[in-house]
């Protein structure tokens, strides 16, 4: 008689749909047998890495034998050191997405309600679904993220909410008026994630400060990547900022040795590399004028953006544009998955990358 051997995994595993990441560079080298591929797809450093950190890899790659640090106690430091907060204010983790997820199974129980812009970052959901949470979408308007709507969808099971600013895929802000005035009708009971993964390339002076929040006691935890502006996307490093009782609460959750030891030494020299973060500003500002001259120039909409990639409406169905450039050796970030089917979300990348990206865009919309 045959034996059932199925392993069934709990309902809420099945409403997840996998993380689609930006096609790697060796996929399309194998598909379209291309040897010169610019990767403008996953709002990575186009500069590379911080050479400091280089630097401070290559120094610690001897003791890799050695498990890590498991408070991070000196990048910790680091990091409340140039916050102006308490190292009780910070945890790190392997990546944002660890601190999504460890936001999620620390606050919420299932019945709970976590609150979202739609578009927006991806993982928020599967933090509400694994946690049988429920997720609540909100439309984004005008290709922000409505944060008045999004207040007004609070209510008391609400636990947490989730604001992404800049928010990805769109690349817009929140001002720091629309911040605060969400913050001020949140209820005892709610946490808010201010996720700033993208805060460094903002250029815009009415940006809040959400270290203020920190410092003022108020219900927020705000998110921050070492994968954008200081190019260690490899490494997975990301922290969190927040009053000391919620750091603790995270803490007690948190998987022991979280961080990796490449990780550790070359965030805490990335927050030095003072050049390499200002080479990376004035390319991503210089390109970002480019891209939206070129896109007023073909006639085609975009998003204002604040971040390191821009939203491009093609005015079409984006998948054989989408098509078109990887046999061209160009990665971009479809629209479709963000719910979106006529956009390009496109990194900004060096003036070639930048170059060549419209030049391959113009072709195939004439074509």
């Amino acid at each position: 008689m045959p034996v059932d051997n199925t392993i069934t995994p709990k309902d809420c595993v099945s409403r997840l749909v996998p993380y689609s990441p930006g096609k790697p560079i060796a996929e399309v080298q194998r598909e379209y047998g291309l040897t010169d591929i610019d990767k403008m797809a996953s709002n990575e450093n186009p500069l590379g890495p911080s050479p400091r950190a280089i630097a401070a890899i290559t120094k610690a790659v001897g003791a890799i034998h050695h498990y890590p640090d498991a408070t991070s106690h000196d990048l910790r430091h680091a990091l409340a050191e140039k916050k102006g907060l308490p190292v009780e204010s910070v945890i790190v983790g392997n990546g944002g997405d660890e601190l999504i997820q460890l936001l999620g199974i620390t606050f919420l129980r299932p019945g709970d309600r976590m609150i979202m812009s739609l578009p927006s970052f991806v993982r928020y959901e599967a933090a509400g679904i694994l946690n049988e949470a429920e997720v609540v979408k909100v439309p984004v308007r005008d290709f922000k993220e409505d944060l008045d709507a999004v207040a007004d969808r609070i209510n008391d099971r609400t636990r947490i909410v989730f604001v992404n600013n800049p928010n990805n895929p769109t690349g817009t802000i929140n001002t720091r008026d629309a911040v605060t005035r969400l913050l001020d009708r949140i209820p005892p009971g709610t946490l808010v994630m201010l996720d700033e993964a993208y805060a460094e390339f903002v250029e815009d002076p009415d940006y809040p400060n959400s270290v203020d929040y920190v410092k003022e006691g108020r219900n927020v935890i705000v998110l921050h990547t070492f994968s954008k502006i200081y190019g260690l996307a490899g490494v997975r490093l990301g922290y969190c900022l927040a009053r000391p009782d919620i750091i603790d609460n995270m803490n007690r959750v948190r998987e022991p040795f979280n961080v990796n030891v490449l990780a550790q030494v070359a965030g805490i020299a990335a927050l030095d590399d003072d050049d390499h973060v200002r080479n990376t500003l004035k390319v991503n500002s210089e390109g970002k004028r480019y891209l939206e001259r070129e896109f007023e120039r073909l006639g085609l909409p975009y998003a204002k953006a604040e971040a390191n990639f821009i939203l491009v409406d093609v005015l079409r169905e984006c998948r054989p544009v989408y098509e078109g450039l990887l046999r061209k050796g160009v990665i971009v970030r479809t629209g479709d998955i963000f719910g979106m089917p006529t956009c390009l979300r496109v990194s900004i990348g060096t003036p070639p990358m930048n170059e060549r990206f419209i030049r391959e865009l113009e072709a195939i919309l004439k074509g």
